[in-house]
Parts: C-alpha cells; structure tokens; sequence
C-alpha cells in the first residue's frame, strides 16, 4: 500500500507540516508514501504536475490519499492521473463525491439523520427560494451549511438559526454565511433540523457550544477507528454502541469513509455527517499509530483476500 500526502508548497520535496504526525507514524509501521502539489491541482489545474513526484507502479499499487479536501471534480482528476501511474485510490470518483456532499449519502440514511433540504442555487439563491425550502420545518430550529461545511465557529451568526419560519433571522444568517463561504461554497445551501446533542464544553476560541459527537472510520464496512470528537471537555463514561451504525455503513457505497454520529439528549443516537475516509481529518484524541496499524491491516486483508479469489 502507498499513501499519497500534499508536499510542502513552498519545499516540494517535502511533506506539508500539517501530516508529519502522521508521516511520522505511517514510516514507523513500515508504510510508504508519495507527496503531490495540491497547488498545482487546484489552484493550476495542472495535474501532470501535481504527480509527477509519484513514481509509476508496475503492478499496479493500492493507494490512499491523506490530504486536503478536493471538489469532486479534482479528486477525479486527481484519480485518474494517479492511475495512469499504476496507483489506484482506495476509492474511485463516485465513491468520493457519495460521501463528500450531503445530498448523495442523505437518502440512505433519513431518519437516522437530522431531517435535510437542499438547494443547488450556486451563490445567489433567492429568499423566495430559500423560504419555499423552509416550509416542512415550520418554525422548528435550523442549521444552514453548504453540501460539505458548515461554519460551525461562526455559530449565532453565520449557522444556527433559532426559527425556519422567522424570514428575518434565516435572512441575515443565510447572507452572512455566503459571504464568509465565498469563493469556497460547495454546490448549494442545505438546511439541517437542529438536534439538540448533549453538552460537553464551549469552544475556548469562538464561543461554539460543543456537544458529544465521535468520529467513527470504516473500512470496507467494519469501523477501523473510532475517537472523540472535540479535543475540549469531558465526554465521562459514555460512548457509542457501534453495532447499530455498523449495519447502517452497509448502505454506504465507499470502501473508507467516516461517520460522525452523537448522542443526543434524549438519550438517543444519531449520524451528524459522513465523509470520504482519505480527506476526513484525525481527531486530536484519535490514536494515530492505532489509525495506522489499522489501516494497514485492512489494506493487506483486502489484497490477499482479491489475490485469492
């Protein structure tokens, strides 16, 4: 297996600072990697050279990514040139974008999941629009993301709106998180129910209530790894019961992807986000060297198992 990270975009030939925990860690399981320019893939559309630091594969060499997150018109950019080299992504284009925009993943998973409408409107949706889109919540609270992020830090003025039906309030939230999101808005608008989560401690730097949330990793449909959430705050003696979202993954159409899910307070559970495994970030509290280990063993699990059949 080769894992393939950002170089460094000022030292190319070398990692960016942000992974060298996990470079550190992958090297000391015995793992080998290769470094792309995300500059040169995203910002040039220059994908020969965003891999031309990758050595070709011959045979063909199972990869996973450990970068920043692409559109998913860049990953399969991206795919298709490492392919071209003999290194083939744990998971292909379509799997990506399943589980990088709420609208692919949402229809496997309603009411497992806050209820959710969308609209694919680009920068400049219409209020009209948005109200139309706001109706089944009535005056319900309501998040508004876009069909990857949010701005959870910006929380009372650019994410949580206290009523769907108060025209005024979705207007100025709505507003204030376009302009924050700008050029970085990802397809469209999306409204999310609020939840109320249990408490767990307020955010030292933006004031965001944080809430008992955990990110799950699995692969090929068996969780990898599973860590707290927030690095702030005392989660106590709590923790998921996987056995439920395990059979919940088997909808997923991704070899590795993650599942934020939390405990809400009525004592019941409930999946947050899905993402694509290879751009979900490691939690501060996640065991990394675990991450790793594990990973490598499902890799080599999944080559043996193919090169016997």
């Amino acid at each position: 297996m080769l894992l393939i990270y950002c170089a460094d975009p000022l030292h190319p030939r070398q990692p960016d600072s942000a992974y060298a925990e996990e470079i550190a860690t992958a090297e000391a399981v015995g793992l080998a990697y290769g470094l792309i320019s995300y500059e040169a893939l995203v910002d040039d559309n220059d994908t020969e050279a965003a891999v031309r630091r990758i050595p070709e594969q011959s045979p063909q060499a199972a990869a996973v990514y450990r970068g920043w997150m692409l559109r998913p018109e860049q990953y399969a950019r991206l795919y298709n040139a490492l392919a071209a080299r003999g290194v083939l992504l744990i998971n292909d284009p379509a799997a990506y974008r399943h589980c990088h925009y709420l609208p692919e993943w949402y229809p496997l998973f309603e009411g497992e999941t806050p209820r959710s409408v969308w609209l694919h409107s680009g920068n400049e949706p219409s209020m009209d629009e948005i109200h139309q889109a706001l109706q089944p919540f009535g005056a319900r609270p309501v998040i508004v993301k876009d069909f990857v992020k949010s701005r959870k830090h910006e929380w009372e003025s650019a994410c949580y709106i206290p009523s769907a039906a108060d025209g005024e309030a979705v207007a100025r939230v709505v507003r204030r998180f376009l302009e924050l999101q700008g050029d970085d808005l990802n397809e469209g608008l999306v409204f999310r129910e609020f939840v109320p989560l249990e408490p767990l401690a307020t955010h030292a730097k933006s004031g965001m209530p944080l809430t008992k949330e955990w990110r799950v990793f699995f692969l090929d449909g068996a969780p990898m790894l599973t860590a707290e959430y927030w690095e702030t705050g005392d989660y106590g003696s709590v923790a998921p019961t996987l056995a439920r979202f395990v059979k919940l993954a088997q909808r997923v159409r991704s070899r590795f992807f993650t599942m934020d899910i939390a405990r809400q307070t009525n004592g019941d559970w409930t999946v947050i986000e899905l993402g694509d495994g290879q751009v979900a970030g490691l939690p501060e509290r996640a065991d990394v060297l675990a991450f790793y280990q594990a990973l490598q063993h499902g890799m080599d699990n999944a080559h043996h198992s193919a090169s016997s059949t």
